[in-house]
């Protein structure tokens, strides 16, 4: 019966959600299973362009460290946003999510090639934080408690969490950069005078991704909940 349920309920996950965050669980475990090393997943440019492992560039987005809390605080966090992102704006447009993740991948991989890091799964999860922020302007926030503020500061906050656990804050950095350049290119200049869509997803996503019709039946996550924990969670104002 539980089993059941789990399923029951990991289906109603949205495809692209529950593709990453399955990926990241599954290379964990591999991890601490010992089946594979951090060695093998880490960012280096010289082993992906001179001895063509190229695996990295994908498996570097799939490890958040061993199992402990800052795990448990990622994959919360990119749960619930890689979700919220789409069932909300992306709602029906699974193709252009897709191509959110390889525009903002590619653009975080060329990024890394000047700043010393070697995993960009945190970088990335803020920037789907960054970018979900920015286009519900009007939720409020409730951080651990003691925080209150609007969404778009959300970011900021959570760099500001990692500044006080004694993190590097370049990896947040990084993230809400990337955001930025996302969420200018598609929602800000094709709004502005002369501006115009540079950001366009090939048809041959489109023709892979988007031929599924929705499910009446499905339930997607109340957007006005964003964090879902006292530490998170968020609702409209005037709501």
């Amino acid at each position: 019966m539980a089993y059941q349920t789990f399923r029951q309920e990991y289906l109603q996950v949205p495809p692209v959600t529950r593709a990453y965050t399955t990926a990241c669980v599954l290379t964990t475990a591999a991890v601490q299973l010992e089946l594979i090393t951090p060695f093998q997943l880490y960012f280096n440019p010289e082993l992906i362009f001179k001895h063509f492992q190229i695996w990295r560039l994908i498996t570097n987005y799939l490890f958040f460290g061993p199992v402990g809390f800052n795990f448990l605080f990622n994959m919360i966090f990119l749960y619930r946003y890689c979700r919220m992102l789409e069932e909300g704006s992306f709602r029906g447009r699974t193709a252009d999510f897709v191509f959110m993740f390889l525009f903002g991948g590619l653009l975080m991989t060329l990024f890394g090639l000047f700043v010393n890091l070697v995993f960009l799964g945190q970088a990335f999860t803020i920037m789907l934080v960054y970018v979900w922020s920015r286009r519900n302007p009007y939720v409020r926030m409730n951080f651990f408690g003691l925080l209150i503020f609007q969404a778009p500061f959300l970011p900021w906050v959570l760099m500001g969490f990692s500044l006080l656990l004694g993190n590097s804050i370049i990896v947040d950095l990084l993230g809400i950069a990337v955001g930025h350049i996302y969420f200018f290119l598609e929602d800000v200049f094709p709004n502005q005078p002369g501006g115009g869509r540079l950001l366009r997803t090939p048809s041959v996503l489109k023709a892979i991704f988007d031929t599924q019709e929705d499910d009446p039946n499905y339930n997607p996550l109340p957007e006005e909940r964003p964090g879902g924990f006292a530490w998170g969670e968020g609702q409209r104002l005037g709501g």
